[in-house]
């Protein structure tokens, strides 16, 4: 009897296989689900760097181009240098070499600006965190003099807080050994993450090198696996999906250097203690969408009302002025440098750092905003194509005031939809017309 790899009894076999595969393995996710995440654990602690060569390198990419783009290509035209493979690579090398520079650079201004500006900072703080003490005593004391029953309330507050200190620390003491063993065991994983991260940047090298060879194996594994329109659906929603990220990342880091460099300019202006200190605080927290400014103030506040608690005006000034900055990003500043690279209303924006953030922690509030925007224009596109082949529209608008769908009903609100949106469109148009009209009217008035 010939074999024939397509009969219906090898396609039967193989599917009862896959059957009973698939069930084990779930079966196995179910009930050795600790065994699983330790080695997954395990694994990624080995690719560590190499994740983070993936990413520093997806960070650079808009760098690289932007060098090779508008720098190196337009200098290699103008002196007249013929399209070889040679000139390709040595274009691919200068600008590898100048966005390392430049990102080498960075980490050590970075660097530079937190031990010689942030580090005095705290240092004084440090050093002078017994006035400090001092200096809030003395106005809570001035505050329990002028109200005395609030003063005994807190009183016997501080006395029950005073003794739950004593019994911490008294179970704290004994273990002292085995705190100082966690405190070296977290210094050497800093080390290590730090070995890591270089491991990681010198693969980043290799990756933007070949970057474009990594990105033509992606799209033929691509088309290997789907048929041709879904691959091109796949590739479309990748590309989508960059722009979103690469859009909002890049952007929010231009943003919040802007209101950091705002920040110190006021605070300096004020003359507010820790002018640096503070501004790195606003600038940074500032990445998180929407809380990121209340999160960078409220530390911020109790800063300045600590060095100086018999002037609370201060403190109330800098919550003014940090409101007033936040209202200046998220009305100008913000549109302007970000457009719509999300796509999404106030009530998304807060519901994807509230959700990431408490799934994954600062990291997840920073990046939610663009994953659950690609996850909405995914549903959107989804949706929108259920209702085409259905025949009924997708814009929400026709929708709004709908009680239910027939026929002629559904018709006349569709109708009437259309019928406003034109009239809207043509008045705008007449008013466009009627300023151009006014201009030509003021152009042709005698000087």
């Amino acid at each position: 009897m010939k074999f024939k790899l397509n009969s219906k009894y090898v396609r039967w076999g193989m599917t009862a296989f896959l059957v009973i595969a698939a069930s084990m393995t779930f079966y196995y996710l179910v009930f050795n689900s600790s065994n699983i995440t330790e080695k997954v654990s395990t694994v990624m602690g080995i690719l560590l760097p190499v994740v983070f060569g993936l990413v520093t390198a997806y960070l650079l990419t808009p760098v690289l181009n932007f060098m090779e783009g508008r720098i190196l290509i337009p200098l290699f035209d103008k002196c007249q240098i013929r399209q070889t493979a040679r000139r390709k690579n040595l274009i691919r090398g200068i600008g590898i070499l100048v966005t390392a520079f430049l990102f080498v650079a960075l980490i050590y201004g970075l660097i530079s600006v937190l031990v010689s500006q942030i580090v005095p900072s705290v240092q004084g703080i440090i050093a002078n965190f017994d006035s400090y003490v001092s200096n809030v005593s003395n106005w809570i004391n001035q505050v329990l003099d002028d109200n005395p029953k609030f003063g005994e309330h807190v009183s016997k507050t501080l006395d029950k807080s005073y003794e739950q200190l004593e019994d911490w620390l008294n179970h704290i003491i004994p273990g002292t050994a085995t705190l100082i063993k966690t405190v070296s065991l977290s210094f050497i994983n800093i080390l290590d993450v730090l070995w890591d991260f270089v491991i990681g940047f010198i693969i980043s090298i290799y990756v933007l090198a070949s970057k474009e060879h990594f990105a033509g194996q992606a799209k033929k594994m691509v088309y290997a696996v789907f048929e041709k329109d879904t691959a091109n659906k796949v590739i479309n929603s990748f590309r989508f999906t960059h722009r979103t990220f690469i859009g909002f990342l890049s952007g929010k880091l231009v943003d919040s250097l802007i209101i950091g460099v705002l920040c110190f300019i006021g605070t300096s202006l004020m003359k507010t203690p820790y002018a640096i200190l503070i501004s790195l605080i606003i600038g940074v927290t500032n990445i998180i969408p929407f809380f990121g400014p209340f999160l960078g103030a409220i530390p911020s506040c109790i800063l300045i009302f600590v060095v100086d608690p018999m002037h609370p005006l201060n403190c109330v000034y800098f919550a003014l002025f940090v409101l007033a900055l936040q209202q200046f990003d998220g009305n100008i500043l913000g549109p302007k440098i970000l457009g719509s690279s999300t796509g999404l209303t106030g009530f998304w924006v807060i519901f994807s750092i509230t959700l990431f953030g408490g799934l994954f922690g600062v990291i997840g509030m920073i990046v939610g905003v663009p994953i659950f925007a690609v996850f909405y224009a995914a549903v959107r596109a989804a949706v929108s194509g259920m209702l085409e082949n259905k025949n009924l529209p997708s814009e929400t608008m026709i929708y709004e005031n709908l009680d239910y769908i027939d026929e002629e009903g559904f018709h006349e609100t569709l109708a009437r939809t259309k019928k406003a949106r034109k009239k809207q469109q043509d008045n705008s148009k007449e008013n466009s017309g009627e300023g151009e009209d006014m201009t030509r009217k003021k152009e042709d008035m005698p000087k």
